[in-house]
This record gives C-alpha cells, sequence and structure tokens, in this order.
C-alpha cells in the first residue's frame, strides 16, 4: 500500500504509525507532540536596540568571559555558567566571591525567556546579565570601575563606543549607568546565540510531519513511552509547555528547602518586588522601549500571597546534562526528579500557597524509565565552538 495513503488511513482511524508498531500514538498525541517542535525564531527583545547585532555579540562574548568585570579579578559570567557544563556549574547552588542560595540555571535558549532568575526578578535578558556582575556573593564587581575599564582599555574602547557611542566620564552618574546597561545590552546579543533546537525528539517530530520512518526512528522506543506519559497521564506539559518545553510562569511544587534552618525563599513574591524597583527595567530610562509589550506587562504585575515560594519553570531543553535539579539543586538526578512528582504529598488545602493541581504520579517503573529516556531524548548541545570561549578580541 502507497505509505501516505497507509499513514492517511490510520490517522483516521485514530492512529499515527511510527518507525516500530508497539509505539504507536493516537493522533490526539501526535497533535501534542507536535506542540513541542520546532523551536520558533528568537523573540524579539524591544527593549535592546542591539540585541541582533554581531559587533554587539562579539564584544558581549569577550565580556562573557572576562574576570576583570568582577572585584577581585577572578570571576566571570563564565565561572558558573561554564560552557563545559551545558553552561552551568554542576553544583547545588552557586559559588563564587561567596556560597549562594540557589542553583546556577543553564543559558541554552535563556532568550526565550518572558522572565529572568528563578523569581522572575529580571524582565529582559540585558538587566538579567548586570545583577550577577555587581552582586556580593556572585562577581562582586563596581559598575564604575567596569565603566573605567571600558574607557582605559584601547581593546574595549573601540568596541564599544560605535555600538553605543562615547563612554561617560567617572563623574557622570546617570551615563555611567547607561554605559553599564550597554554592557548587559552586549552580552544579552551573544547569550542569544546559544540555542538548542535540534535534538532527537526534533528529529522524531520533523519525521512525525514528514511520515519519514527513518527521523522518527531518532526516539527510541523506550523515548516514545515515555513521551506518551509525558503528553498524558503525567501531565507534564501543563507546565513544561511548548517547544522550549516551559511555560515560562512560576509555581510551588511542594519541595523542601535544602538549605536547612533560615527564613524561607520567598520565590516569586520577592521577584516581583525586586522587579518593580529595578533601574534597569524594560520601562525604565536604560530601555531601548519604555512603552512596548516587556515594559506594559511588568507594570501591571502585583505580587500576592499566592507567589510566596514560587519558582520558574525551567526548560527542559539539555536537562539530562543540567544536574542536580530544582532551585537549590536538591534533587541528585531525573530519577529523583519523577520521584519526587511521583510520591509528593501535598500538606493539607489551608496551605494556600502550593499548586492546586499538585497530585501524585505513582510512576510505574517502566514509566519512569521511559520518562528519563524521552527526557535525555531532549538533548542537543550542537553549536559553533567559537561560541563557547573567550575571543581573541572585543572586535
Amino acid at each position: 500500500m502507497n505509505r501516505i495513503l497507509a499513514a492517511a488511513l490510520l490517522v483516521l482511524a485514530g492512529r499515527t504509525a511510527l518507525a516500530a508498531p508497539d509505539a504507536e500514538l493516537t493522533s490526539e498525541e501526535v497533535r501534542k507532540a507536535l506542540a513541542h517542535s520546532p523551536l520558533p525564531p528568537l523573540p524579539r527583545d524591544e527593549t535592546n536596540a542591539v540585541a541582533d547585532d554581531p559587533a554587539a555579540a562579539r564584544l558581549g562574548q569577550f565580556l562573557f568571559f572576562d574576570t576583570r568585570l568582577s572585584g577581585s579579578g577572578r570571576f566571570s559570567c563564565a565561572s558558573c555558567h561554564e560552557p563545559a557544563r551545558c553552561f552551568t556549574d554542576g553544583r547545588r547552588v552557586f559559588e563564587a566571591a561567596g556560597v549562594g542560595a540557589r542553583h546556577t540555571v543553564s543559558l541554552w535558549n535563556v532568550a526565550y525567556n518572558r522572565w529572568l532568575f528563578w523569581d522572575g526578578r529580571a524582565d529582559s535578558l540585558w538587566s538579567q546579565a548586570l545583577k550577577p556582575i555587581e552582586h556580593p556573593l556572585e562577581m562582586g564587581g563596581d559598575r564604575r570601575k567596569i565603566v573605567a575599564l571600558l574607557r582605559s582599555d584601547p581593546q574595549l574602547r573601540s568596541a564599544y563606543e560605535p555600538i553605543f557611542g562615547p563612554l561617560p566620564g567617572a563623574e557622570d552618574a546617570e551615563g555611567v549607568k547607561r554605559a553599564f546597561a550597554g554592557v548587559g545590552k552586549a552580552i544579552e546579543a551573544y547569550e542569544r546565540r546559544l540555542v538548542s533546537r535540534r535534538s532527537a525528539f526534533d528529529v522524531f517530530a520533523e519525521g512525525l510531519r514528514e511520515n519519514d520512518p527513518a527521523k522518527t526512528a531518532a526516539l527510541s522506543p523506550s523515548a516514545r513511552e515515555g513521551l506518551r506519559v509525558f503528553l498524558g497521564r503525567g501531565n507534564c506539559r501543563l507546565c513544561h509547555a511548548g517547544p522550549n518545553f516551559t511555560d515560562g510562569e512560576f509555581h510551588d511544587i511542594g519541595l523542601a528547602s535544602s538549605m536547612g534552618p533560615g527564613p524561607a525563599d520567598t520565590g516569586r513574591w520577592g521577584g516581583i518586588a525586586s522587579l518593580l524597583a529595578d533601574e534597569f527595567g524594560a520601562g525604565g530610562a536604560f530601555s531601548d522601549d519604555r512603552q512596548g509589550p516587556r515594559a506594559q506587562s511588568s507594570r501591571f504585575l502585583v505580587a500576592t500571597y499566592h507567589n510566596l515560594g514560587q519558582m520558574k519553570t525551567p526548560s527542559l531543553r539539555n536537562v539530562a546534562l543540567t544536574a542536580p535539579y530544582m532551585h537549590q539543586g536538591q534533587l541528585a538526578t531525573l530519577r529523583d526528579v519523577l520521584q519526587h512528582y511521583s510520591t509528593v504529598d501535598p500538606p493539607p488545602l489551608s496551605n494556600a500557597f502550593l499548586e492546586a493541581l499538585l497530585r501524585p504520579l505513582r510512576l510505574t517503573e517502566g514509566e519512569t524509565a521511559g520518562l528519563v529516556a524521552f527526557l535525555e531524548s531532549l538533548t542537543d548541545t550542537s553549536i559553533d565552538p567559537a561560541l563557547l570561549s573567550k575571543p581573541s578580541s572585543p572586535r
């Protein structure tokens, strides 16, 4: 029988053929699976006029690896976001100038994020890039010294000024802020190039669209079974939605802190307060579009008690390479993550901070193995090797 005709008959019957007969998906499962691939073009960042400028990206890459931006001269952005470790650090919580309280998030596909950090306290990637530079436990840098470095280093100055204009003098406080914002905007231009989009799952999804068995074979039988759990009774796509496998929003998943006694992490509640006070926000003086959609959506944020303890849903792309997991690295492996969702025991409903839909999945061993295989199929670290290290010059 003609292959296309056979596929059409299977769709009409409610099934779509894959490479192996025991791993068929229903037409509804196919529809859901295809909503996760391909990854769309990068979203525009109207707050950064040079977000896609190659010269800005080159400067930003140089700055990303430059330890001179730190207070001690020992740390750079790459100290925690190590390219060889999938742009994370492999630690439970970050360690740089000091020891932090949260896990370092990978930078793969970071340009697709609407909110940045676990608590969403930044509303643009350039604004996010500035905060670790000055944080006393991270790089411990000083914007005035960084702008002075830009002025005094001939290479940096010759790369910076054609993009952002003349550097200010040390006495120009507003000019220093604007120049510092330019540092973040250049780093964003670099980080927007860190895109993962061609995983085994993406090849499989392409094969579904094209009815190509050679491409659908990219997903193993075990991963296909895991996909069915992901799409079906696991309901994982409720939060890990769309082609970047995240809804970009904030949730409380009932996970205990790994930091021992001490003040609770307020999560999104504190993040909203920080964002509304941020001088480098999308609606602030240093944004390139103070009235655009990013600025407008941030203006109407209001923190409520429901936000207490909520953390942002991370992308699942390359998740198999970014252990440990969760906002404090509480879970060491993907199996541990699935065990949490399998056995989670939410407190009584009087705890209004917890997700109303959080229920134990009671996964079988086979379902757990399948989900791990599916999550591993989201791996794609192919990238221009030139993006993985400090360039020889900033221009």
